[in-house]
């Protein structure tokens, strides 16, 4: 009996993301990941600014991600795509990636033509959708009622100022029908692992996006954070985590949230402190009004002393948590 291919969006960043799709591209699976448009730091927001392209960056990276890497051509593309050049020469910080979607954006009117076509030349093993093909910026509204505009200011505020009540686009967006598409056909959606206000909810502030995944009968996995991060999350336990995801999907109970229990050297955690930065844990803060199945395992894959998801573990609890589906399917939607 042949097995029925899995159809999986995995909504939200570059970094997050391409973890969650490396692991994942090992199963018989179609593969969507939907990224944010909004980001503005580094070359990407030099390209933005300067130029007036899409954000780039996390495109660039799911696309490496979801690449045949058995190829040696493939291969040899990819750590081309990968280099940066010198923040301090001509070319500022550049990867060589984001100057390839750049040119074939131009050449291919528009950003969805540049990814088909570097996709083609990639041999992908799935798609890589942006979220909007519309022009806005991230903002957050601090608890004080300062504002904060745009994704890089929100990502590198640190420690000034007061935590985020809320974030929102500065301009109104419709949804890439690839992105609705794609989750409409979904057999699981899977938001994060990435940064929660800069990476996760900002997807989910398009609303025909976050519309689709509210009324979903398919079971939406959320991958918490392994650690805190200075002036965005910090203090949080994984059920504020957690509630925040809701908050943005109109108060649709996850179905399940995954937390890690990893333990971290002392070595991996004195780093991590010189950021004020610690680990999510599961807290008392009744992550179960969040989540209908809460599932606490180690998680962690620890590159050096930087903290990352485990791509292959991550994979297989969103392949198991789709067969319990299909066997026993959960509570889904509104609750």
């Amino acid at each position: 009996m042949i097995q029925e291919r899995k159809n999986i969006v995995v909504i939200g960043g570059g970094s997050g993301s391409s973890v969650a799709l490396r692991g994942l591209k090992t199963y018989e699976t179609d593969l969507t990941a939907i990224v944010t448009m909004f980001d503005s730091g580094g070359s990407t927001g030099i390209l933005r600014d300067e130029f007036g392209y899409p954000p780039l960056g996390d495109i660039r990276q799911c696309l490496v991600a979801l690449s045949d890497k058995n190829n040696v051509q493939v291969a040899a593309l990819n750590s081309a795509l990968d280099f940066r050049f010198d923040a301090g020469s001509s070319l500022r910080g550049h990867s060589v990636g984001n100057l390839v979607l750049a040119a074939l954006t131009t050449v291919y009117h528009g950003v969805q033509g540049a990814i088909d076509e570097l996709s083609s030349m990639m041999q992908l093993q799935g798609q890589v959708v942006p979220v909007t093909l519309d022009e806005a910026h991230l903002c957050a509204r601090l608890v004080d009622g300062e504002v904060v505009r745009t994704e890089s200011a929100i990502d590198l505020r640190g420690a000034n100022g007061p935590g985020i009540s809320e974030v929102f686009l500065d301009a109104d967006v419709k949804a890439n029908p690839r992105a609705l598409e794609a989750i409409e056909t979904a057999d699981a959606i899977l938001l994060g692992p990435g940064d929660l206000y800069t990476s996760v909810v900002p997807n989910l502030l398009v609303g025909e996006v976050s519309d689709a995944i509210r009324d979903t009968d398919v079971p939406v996995i959320y991958a918490c954070n392994l650690m805190t991060k200075l002036g965005e999350t910090a203090g949080y336990g994984a059920s504020t985590f957690a509630s925040e995801v809701v908050r943005y999907i109109g108060g649709r109970k996850l179905d399940y949230l995954l937390v890690n229990h990893a333990q971290f050297s002392s070595e991996v955690l004195d780093v991590y402190a010189t950021e004020d930065a610690t680990p999510v844990d599961l807290d008392n803060g009744d992550a179960e009004k969040y989540a209908h199945q809460i599932i606490v395992s180690d998680l962690a894959y620890v590159d050096g002393l930087t903290v990352r998801h485990n791509s292959e573990k991550l994979a297989e609890i969103v392949m198991t948590a789709i067969e319990k589906t299909a066997k026993n399917p959960l509570n889904t939607g509104l609750d």
